[in-house]
């Protein structure tokens, strides 16, 4: 009787370039609809996960967090920096990786770079609050902080929420200029985005329906002041994610209703770690479920106090196992042995130095194929 053949367990890598080659295959536009699509159906599935904080660590440079979680099927996590000082090094402000594994089997189905998508599943994940947040008649976004994660969310508001007037302000306005010219390249359905760089936040956030804070600010800043706080404005916070770091007048807390994504996790990092233990949010998931109202009046100003969750990572990993997969786009890995005998790890290292010393392969990587159109 033969022995069987050893099991090849092969996971799905995706790297940057892989990445950038889904949505130039897809589209940024469909990319952000689809995201925003599969963080709906996730967050309406809100029951069915195991859930935690993120688990941080910190040092006087930045942090390192790990966002696992769980729907008993898959499992997946994210491990993910914020160092501002980054650039100094000729790398990114954020940089990210996670994993996509069954949990029956705890094999890895897929290994994904994530500082890409989680700039696009942050942007889509705005957008999708603001949807059942915002006003219905709202057209024009002040974006204060024009760094990385602008441009994602500029596209994600004209793409799901039709805006089409921006106004741009950034302490440095060589950033505001970038932006602006990026934005005047990039190709949306409908007419074109109106872009107005502004000197002050003031300036920009002056009758704008929706206000977008993504600022790199360290420790309780006050971007956005009280004062300029109009009747019916949406806010979408989105800078502060750590403890510490806000961009927001207390005092708006108390005046908007504020609606987070998992409160043990948001009132350590997000803006209502300014505010008492006890003070009252909205979970996000129930505004879509339709288990509680989001905005009742057009007079009211309402919140998005983002931090990003593990829900929103796995969601983007699912989107992007199944884009790939459709698209033949990645390389298939053999990050885990598949020895005959499960037993046999040291076996199995014996044969693999034998055939290197014959100078065999290992068998040949599956090259990256061609996109389809």
């Amino acid at each position: 009787m033969h022995a069987p053949a050893p099991v090849r367990p092969r996971t799905l890598f995706l790297d940057t370039h892989d990445v950038a080659r889904l949505i130039g295959v897809l589209g940024l536009p469909a990319c952000l609809r689809g995201l925003a699509g599969t963080l709906r159906a996730d967050y309406l599935r809100w029951p069915e996960f195991d859930k935690e904080a993120r688990i941080a660590a910190y040092s006087e440079q930045g942090t390192i967090e790990l966002m696992p979680i769980t729907d008993g099927t898959h499992y997946s996590f994210k491990c993910v920096n914020g160092h501002p000082g980054n650039g100094r090094h000729g790398l990114p402000t954020v940089m990210a990786m996670g994993a996509l594994l069954d949990c029956d089997t705890g094999m890895i189905r897929l290994l994904s770079e994530l500082t890409l998508t989680t700039a696009l599943r942050t942007a889509a994940m705005s957008a999708l609050a603001a949807q059942v947040l915002a006003r219905r008649d709202s057209h024009s976004m002040a974006l204060i902080g024009n760094g990385a994660q602008s441009d994602f969310q500029a596209l994600a508001f004209a793409t799901l929420l039709g805006v089409r007037e921006l106004r741009l302000h950034d302490l440095d306005r060589r950033a505001s200029e970038r932006l602006a010219r990026n934005l005047a390249a990039a190709e949306l359905p409908g007419r074109p985005l109106s872009v107005r760089l502004c000197d002050s936040v003031a300036e920009a956030v002056r009758g704008a329906d929706i206000v977008t804070t993504v600022t790199a600010f360290q420790g309780r800043a006050q971007v956005l002041d009280d004062a300029l706080i109009e009747p019916g404005m949406h806010l979408n916070a989105v800078g502060g994610d750590c403890p510490g770091k806000t961009e927001l007048d207390p005092a708006i807390l108390r005046r908007a209703e504020v609606f987070v994504e998992f409160p043990p996790q948001t009132r350590k990092e997000g803006e209502i770690q300014q505010m008492p233990a006890d003070f009252p949010v909205t979970e996000l998931w129930r505004v879509l479920a339709g288990d509680a109202p989001g905005r009742t009046r057009a007079d009211q100003v309402t919140l998005f106090d983002s931090v990003g969750f593990a829900l929103e990572d796995y969601s983007a990993l699912r989107f992007l196992q199944a884009q790939a997969e459709a698209h033949q786009v990645g390389t298939w890995v053999e990050v885990t042995p598949g020895q005959a005998d499960p037993r046999d790890l040291y076996g199995w290292l014996q044969g693999e130095l034998r055939g290197e010393q014959r100078g065999e392969q290992r068998g040949e990587p599956q090259s990256r194929p061609a996109l389809v159109s």
